[in-house]
C-alpha cells in the first residue's frame, strides 16, 4: 500500500460517543444532499461528499472506507483528495445541468428574493467548479 493510499484510508475515530453520533449524524445527512446532488444539480454534490468522508473518517471506519471505495463516489472523492482536480467533461456537463435548472427553479418560483438567492448560489457554486484544477490528461 503506498503512502498515497494509506493517506486515504486512514481513520482517525472519536473517543467521545457523543461527538461520534454528531459526526454520524452529520455525515450521513452530507452523504444524502451529496446524492440528492447527483439527480439535482442544485446542490454541489462534492462538498457534501467531502464533508460525509471528513465525518466518518471521524466516526466510522467501514462507513468511510465504504464510501471512497464506492464506484460512484469513491474516485470523485479519492481525486479531489488528492489534489488530481475534475475533468474538463465533468466540469462543463455539472455547469450545464447546474445552470439549466437555476433557469427552470427561477421560472417555477415567483418569490423576487429566492431567485436572487437561487442566482447567486448558483453562481458562488459555479465559481467553485470553476476555480477546481482540470485533471490532467495522461499521456502515454
Amino acid at each position: 500500500m503506498d503512502l498515497e493510499q494509506k493517506k486515504l484510508t486512514q481513520v482517525k475515530t472519536s473517543s467521545s460517543k457523543f461527538k461520534r453520533i454528531i459526526y454520524s449524524i452529520v455525515g450521513y445527512v452530507s452523504l444524502t444532499l451529496g446524492i440528492i446532488g447527483l439527480i439535482f444539480p442544485i446542490l454541489p454534490t462534492t462538498p457534501f461528499l467531502l464533508v460525509a468522508a471528513a465525518c466518518f473518517a471521524r466516526n466510522s471506519e467501514k462507513a468511510y472506507n465504504w464510501l471512497i471505495h464506492n464506484r460512484i463516489f469513491g474516485k470523485f472523492i479519492r481525486d479531489y483528495r488528492a489534489g488530481k482536480g475534475i475533468p474538463i467533461k465533468v466540469k462543463i456537463y455539472t455547469l450545464f445541468f447546474l445552470w439549466i435548472t437555476i433557469f427552470i427553479s427561477i421560472f417555477f418560483i415567483s418569490i423576487f428574493w429566492i431567485q436572487i438567492l437561487l442566482f447567486v448560489i448558483a453562481s458562488l457554486v459555479s465559481i467553485h467548479i470553476i476555480m477546481i484544477k482540470p485533471k490532467s490528461r495522461k499521456k502515454g
